[in-house]
């Protein structure tokens, strides 16, 4: 969708036009709920996470200047309710690194693949996007929103950069970082690269394909 219409329901929302709203919201629903599944990777907390980001694009429509671009205003929405989010869950209660992760094709264990196990066996019949999935589970959340807006939606580091108020080389930081951690824990997952050689792309590429 183009940035002039986009513009243009903008202007309309802080016009107090309701029908520009839900037209917005008809636009960037299935991408914000995209996104907020790769960061919660759960469909419930997904569902939730766009409901509230909705109802706060609302009430921050009127202070948008255009000074970047609204998909990246917008994805710093997402990222602000869902940190504030954690937090509230972290002074609540710990998390078993053993629970299985909810997603829309059920459940996944979070156990570590058995080192005896035999490797094609787990990435026959779609298990490596599972595997692959459970490796982003285990990065925190600074380096799985990063992995999110780089690998799988294609932002430039200086995008990413203005949408999460970090410097280009933080985002590039962070970003080695979360590579570095996936890769380990895809290794011991069983997920290997096709190519040996070329051992790091071939990872990007993987988790690309999600």
């Amino acid at each position: 969708m183009g940035d002039l219409k986009t513009d243009v329901l903008i202007e309309r929302c802080r016009q107090g036009s309701e029908a520009a709203f839900s037209e917005l919201i008809q636009i960037y629903q299935n991408r914000v709920y995209t996104i907020c599944f790769q960061l919660t990777g759960n469909s419930e907390d997904a569902k939730d996470l766009a409901q509230e980001t909705f109802i706060r694009l609302y009430g921050a429509l009127p202070g948008f200047r255009g000074q970047s671009a609204f998909t990246t205003w917008l994805y710093r929405i997402i990222h602000n309710l869902w940190a504030n989010e954690l937090r509230k869950r972290k002074n609540k209660q710990t998390i078993s690194l053993n629970a299985p992760i909810h997603t829309e094709e059920g459940e996944i264990d979070r156990t570590p693949a058995d080192e005896k196990s035999n490797p094609e066996q787990l990435i026959e019949a779609g298990e490596e996007r599972k595997l692959i999935w459970t490796a982003i589970d285990t990065l925190n959340q600074e380096q799985r929103t990063v992995l999110v807006l780089r690998e799988l939606h294609g932002y430039s580091y200086e995008e990413i950069a203005r949408g999460l108020g970090w410097s280009p080389g933080t985002v590039k930081s962070r970003l080695n970082r979360a590579r570095l951690h996936l890769k380990e824990q895809l290794l011991k997952l069983g997920v290997k690269p096709d190519k040996e050689s070329q051992k790091d792309a071939d990872i990007r590429k993987k988790v690309k394909q999600l």
